[in-house]
């Protein structure tokens, strides 16, 4: 393929300078060559970028249309200008030095008059990405596909209670899960944008949600037929844009899941402003699909506290993301699965040097994070002591109510005949935080 024009000349590729840099295009935390436990930070961070904000946002807000306008967002037609789009988008993967990227089918190749024009279209942009791949070394962590924007979907995709819309977004989604194959896509997610009821008044919520489970049946069944052995991951989300969404919080998934017997197919992505928005914290999401081996990916985001919608917002809060690095890292990883960066720039960002500058701010907060939960982890002392903390179940009695040796008559016996009144012990909450203060503020 040849060499083409700089579509981002005024920004070279960022460079690693250390924590003493005072420049806002390099990174001061993210070295993605340095080694940890063999493997390179690239490979222990997976960071990846969101193509939906980075190269079709345009900074609309529910009160106002668009501020941001890129050069290369003009042609001749929207398929010329999408191919453009993509070699922008290529030539920014490289720069930031990311190794991978996500995308929606919609974001990437415009939607045709019918779904034969939108796969046709679909197909040109997906060769020249491949094309890009080849070039570049870059890889497509996740694909999937936009069955929320288009009127159709108004009443939900999958949920929706006319079948004839159910089987528009089979169709759609049976040529992502080809396409995300076709690019080595190593996941495929299931983002329900419109899965949910804005009134239980005209809901036959039971009917729906047998309708999803049915739906992410076949999607099962469609990629064992085309060889597609790439993760499924469900992302969690509250309210957004419907009252309820049936995949409101980790749990929720977990329990529908479990339910409808699809949880050996399935991991949970999970997005931090997503988990504040459902009312918990990043690592509570983190930790509830951990304990069920549910973990598998991550949006790299955050919320505004004061504003009640999905903001997207670059992450730089290292207390925030050493919580949650903790618990990956204590769990084992994230597999497959990566970072991606599901962040936008601000309304009033307008400059292609904001694009630079809040990744760089975000690949910088994870990586401090991971090297701060690294010497954590390391010096044990959180684990020491939640494992003194639940000492009593190691043995005697307590190693009984684990293993299922005994019941409540057998425990009423032993209290009312030895054991008697608990006496209360200190959960040491203001120590433990303190300390882990101390991690935070002392950096890596």
């Amino acid at each position: 393929m040849k060499k083409t024009k700089q579509l981002i000349p005024s920004v070279g590729t960022v460079a690693y300078e250390g924590p003493k840099s005072e420049n806002p295009l390099a990174f001061k935390h993210y070295n993605p060559d340095e080694l940890f436990d063999g493997k390179t930070m690239a490979e222990h961070m997976r960071f990846s970028i969101a193509y939906w904000h980075s190269f079709r946002g345009v900074g609309s807000d529910p009160f106002g249309p668009g501020t941001i306008v890129r050069p290369w967002e003009s042609g001749k037609d929207a398929v010329s200008v999408a191919l453009k789009r993509m070699d922008a988008a290529f030539e920014f993967f490289q720069k930031i030095r990311a190794p991978f990227w996500c995308f929606h089918d919609r974001d990437i190749a415009p939607e045709g008059k019918s779904l034969a024009e939108s796969n046709r279209n679909l197909d040109k942009i997906v060769a020249h990405a491949k094309q890009l791949q080849k070039a570049t070394g870059m890889k497509l962590l996740w694909g999937t596909a936009n069955l929320f924007s288009n009127p159709r979907f108004m009443c939900g995709a999958s949920t929706n209670p006319d079948a004839h819309v159910f089987a528009y977004a089979a169709a759609q989604v049976k040529k992502a899960l080809e396409v995300t194959l076709e690019l080595g896509g190593e996941n495929y997610v299931f983002w329900g944008g419109r899965e949910g009821y804005d009134t239980l008044l005209n809901t036959d919520l039971g009917r729906e949600q047998d309708h999803l489970a049915t739906f992410l049946q076949m999607a099962v069944d469609y990629a064992k037929a085309i060889g597609f052995k790439g993760q499924f991951l469900i992302e969690p989300k509250p309210k957004e844009p419907t009252k309820h969404q049936y995949d409101f919080d980790c749990a929720t998934c977990i329990g529908f899941l479990g339910t409808y017997g699809l949880s050996k197919h399935f991991k949970l992505n999970i997005e931090t402003n997503h988990a504040t928005l459902a009312g918990h914290s990043f690592q509570h999401e983190i930790e509830v699909a951990a304990a069920a081996s549910m973990l598998g990916s991550i949006d790299a985001n955050s919320g505004d506290m004061l504003l009640g919608w999905d903001t997207d917002q670059f992450n730089t809060d290292t207390r925030e993301l050493t919580l949650a690095m903790v618990s990956i890292l204590r769990a084992g990883g994230l597999g497959s699965g990566g970072f991606n960066f599901d962040a936008k720039l601000r309304r009033a960002s307008t400059d292609i040097d904001d694009l630079f500058y809040a990744h760089v701010g975000g690949f910088d907060a994870y990586a401090l994070a991971f090297k701060i939960a690294r010497r954590i982890l390391a010096d044990g002392k959180f684990d020491e002591y939640v494992a003194n903390r639940y000492a009593s179940y190691d043995s005697g009695f307590g190693a009984d109510i684990e293993s299922g040796k005994v019941g409540f008559k057998e425990l009423e016996k032993l209290v009312l005949t030895k054991l008697g009144e608990p006496k209360p012990k200190s959960g040491h909450q203001e120590y433990l935080e303190n300390l882990f203060a101390q991690y935070v503020n002392n950096g890596a």
